[in-house]
């Protein structure tokens, strides 16, 4: 049976920012498929090129950064290929970004009310006359109370879960195919970032969306995605079904941060990868993990490694898994990575 076409598929992306020592990739080579109704999830730490890829899906990086290669299908059409006029019909109706920090995202001199009927507005998909009841409606979908009232209220009169809530309706407002969700619930308490998962998650359901998370959260992962994509230093080293990545980590970095999750008992110790991320312009050769990696040897020096097939649909980036490596990696199971 042939495989369905994806409706996002990111090949070769590379994205680049223009220092006067050259250009230095912040995205490098990155590819990875989003299909219709389903949640990848994109993990890694801050500085990982996570909201840069985010903003090269969307077109939005700004001097000095550009898109250096790569495609990015959407629909069957390269998004790279259209005018900036076409993409900004693409932004907000086909495919809408969840920014990171609702304060900064949303206008601190407008209504809510009137930043939701905004986007309704520009994409022809209200009238004046009908965007305020459609904006009171979207309120409600996202479970704001007193939705009539709040729709009246500047950014800074709600709270912070209120005022992701907003943004989440911004995004929904069009009905969109896919939402890019760029750490949505950074700087919330634990409820209110349960809450947010939630809503997510029901109106991926409701609406038949397929979403991104990005997230430096491993817990956000398990709890909301179907597949996972690891990210270090630029480039995707393992993707695969999060149970699957969660109970079978072949990529080394991966096993790590795994392993650095608390494990919920009383007085043990965390454990941490030793070390620190190179800085993008400066990685070093081979594997960007050699110089931290248990498990280097010769050969993660020479050249980065490519996507070797580790099960059905979950790939790594590590020699160790090339079949003319002798050596087996040290453990393959995140439960013998964190003792």
């Amino acid at each position: 049976m042939a495989k369905p076409t994806p409706l996002l598929s990111v090949e070769g992306l590379t994205t680049v920012f223009d220092t006067p020592a050259g250009p230095v990739p912040a995205v490098d080579e990155v590819c990875f498929e989003i299909r219709q109704g389903e949640t990848l999830g994109l993990v890694g730490e801050s500085g990982s090129g996570k909201s840069v890829t985010a903003l090269s899906i969307m077109r939005l990086v700004q001097p000095p950064g550009r898109i250096h290669a790569g495609h990015i299908r959407f629909n069957g059409r390269d998004l790279l290929d259209l005018s900036e006029r076409d993409m900004r019909r693409v932004r907000g109706a086909d495919i809408a970004l969840i920014f990171q920090e609702p304060m900064t995202a949303l206008n601190p001199v407008f209504t809510v009310g009137d930043q939701i009927g905004e986007t309704l507005l520009v994409h022809g998909r209200a009238s004046r006359r009908d965007a305020r009841a459609q904006a009171v409606a979207l309120l409600e979908a996202v479970r704001i109370p007193d939705a009539m009232s709040r729709v009246r209220d500047y950014p800074h009169q709600l709270s912070g879960g209120m005022r992701q809530r907003v943004l989440i309706a911004m995004a929904l407002a069009c009905r969109p195919s896919l939402v890019i969700a760029d750490e949505p619930t950074t700087a919330l308490d634990v409820t209110i970032q349960a809450d947010i998962l939630d809503l997510l998650r029901e109106k991926r359901a409701a609406l038949g969306l397929s979403l991104l998370l990005i997230t430096h959260d491993l817990g956000v992962i398990a709890a909301a995605a179907d597949r996972v994509a690891v990210m270090y230093a630029g480039r995707i080293v393992e993707t695969g079904p999060v149970r699957d990545v969660f109970h079978r980590p072949q990529h080394p970095y991966t096993r790590g941060l795994l392993a650095s999750m608390p494990s919920g008992t009383p007085g043990k110790r965390l454990r941490a990868i030793d070390g620190s991320v190179p800085r993008l312009g400066a990685l070093p050769a081979g594997c960007a993990f050699n110089p931290l990696c248990p498990d280097r040897f010769d050969r993660c020096t020479s050249a980065p490694p490519p996507d070797y097939s580790v099960g059905a649909g979950h790939t790594a980036k590590c020699f160790l898994h090339d079949p003319a490596t002798s050596r087996a990696p040290r453990s393959t199971n995140s439960a013998d990575a964190a003792r």
